[in-house]
């Protein structure tokens, strides 16, 4: 079915839903052997496509460039030779993965003989809503299909066209392996109300999973009857401990801040402990702009005076501002601010922050124990960068 002929939306999602849920209960008793060769034979469809896919997404940047998409989302929508090389090898590392459907954990044994324990099953049907990355439509399909769940996909319509290119490929796997087609499937049409269709379709979607800006997750969950799986932002932060290692605290910040802008888990504030600002601020500060010549650093009163004249930052400062430690820049902006120790920067990130991925840079093991346990983030790491955050 192509876009122009989904004329009755309503009619159209009862339809997809059905099909889902029909999937869905097959994949749950398909083995780890059928799964497995399912996403193999997708590989192959991908391999085979490639170039197929890559036009279908150079169709998409033309599209995106007429219609002034942003830096961000121009970025997160474009697939080159790297970035389908990186969804094939995700692929191969999810079919690597074990199986999480049928292990038994946490069995007890009671006193009445009565032996009790956990065993994961499948959640069902999954619904995703994302916007512009087409690498998603395959990460999130080959999950699902590992993990025993049937998807429904909706792509934004910028990236509408390499959708359905990758889709194509997913659907011939499924078919080549004797798995149901419908258990992935990647919506055919750009029309906003499937969107309200599948977030409210309690009969046949079980969880809806928003990935995407704060427009749109704001949308979904105000909107939804099915349970929503959110997180808004990435507001992100990488703290810089009196005890850091020198050298690791430069290339993890390098990485963090410059390796992509379009990403969530990319750092927007750098906190630096006071008793090494001086000597260790302006290494970093002067290796971020090297990387990247269109960096805007914005600083706070003590960061400004440690940073101010240096002729390598010249062009690239300006105070920061109350909203600065609030922003997703998704941009090479980023926020620096000198803190007094971990206390201050812990209390900056669980003010400030969007409780997504959250990094300490020490050598000091108290202090790290101490940041995992009182940084409330989905990920919290030392001496590693956010990036690490993204995928495989």
């Amino acid at each position: 079915m192509s876009q122009s002929d989904t004329t009755d939306i309503m009619t159209y999602m009862q339809q997809v839903g059905k099909q889902a849920r029909a999937a869905s209960r097959a994949l749950a008793a398909a083995s780890t052997g059928t799964k497995n060769s399912a996403l193999m034979a997708i590989y192959d469809e991908l391999v085979d496509a490639k170039q197929d896919i890559l036009s279908a997404n150079k169709c998409d940047m033309q599209n995106g460039q007429k219609n002034d998409l942003d830096t961000a989302l121009l970025d997160r929508l474009a697939l080159n030779e790297a970035r389908f090389e990186s969804m094939l090898q995700g692929l191969k590392d999810v079919t690597a993965l074990p199986d999480p459907i049928g292990e038994v954990t946490d069995m007890t044994y009671r006193p009445s003989g009565i032996h009790l324990g956990k065993m994961r099953v499948p959640l069902g049907v999954v619904g995703m809503i994302y916007e512009s990355r087409p690498n998603v439509t395959l990460e999130a399909a080959s999950l699902a299909l590992k993990s025993g769940n049937a998807i429904i996909l909706r792509g934004g319509s910028e990236a509408f066209n390499s959708n359905q290119a990758i889709a194509k490929c997913i659907y011939q796997g499924l078919r080549n392996t004797g798995l149901s087609e419908h258990s992935v499937q990647v919506l055919q049409t750009t029309n906003r109300a499937a969107v309200g269709e599948l977030i409210t379709m309690t009969e046949y979607v079980d969880v809806i999973v928003p990935r995407g800006g704060k427009s749109l997750i704001k949308r979904i969950s105000e909107d939804a009857k099915v349970p929503v799986i959110k997180h808004l932002d990435g507001n992100c932060h990488t703290f810089i401990d009196s005890d850091a290692d020198p050298k690791i605290a430069i290339d993890v910040s390098v990485n963090a801040k410059t390796h992509r802008y379009g990403t969530c888990n990319t750092m927007e504030t750098l906190l630096i402990d006071a008793s090494i600002a001086h000597e260790l601020l302006p290494k970093i500060a002067e290796a971020i702009v090297q990387a990247d010549d269109a960096m805007q650093l914005r600083l706070d009163d003590k960061s400004h005076a440690i940073l101010n004249d240096n002729a390598i930052l010249n062009g690239h400062l300006s105070a920061a501002t109350a909203e600065d430690w609030d922003t997703e820049y998704l941009a090479p902006i980023l926020a620096i601010k000198v803190v007094a120790g971990i206390d201050e920067a812990i209390e900056h990130i669980n003010t400030h922050g969007s409780h997504h991925t959250d990094v300490i840079i020490t050598d000091n093991y108290t202090k790290s124990q101490r940041f995992i346990r009182e940084v409330d983030s989905a990920s919290v790491m030392i001496n590693a960068s956010s990036r690490f955050a993204d995928g495989f």
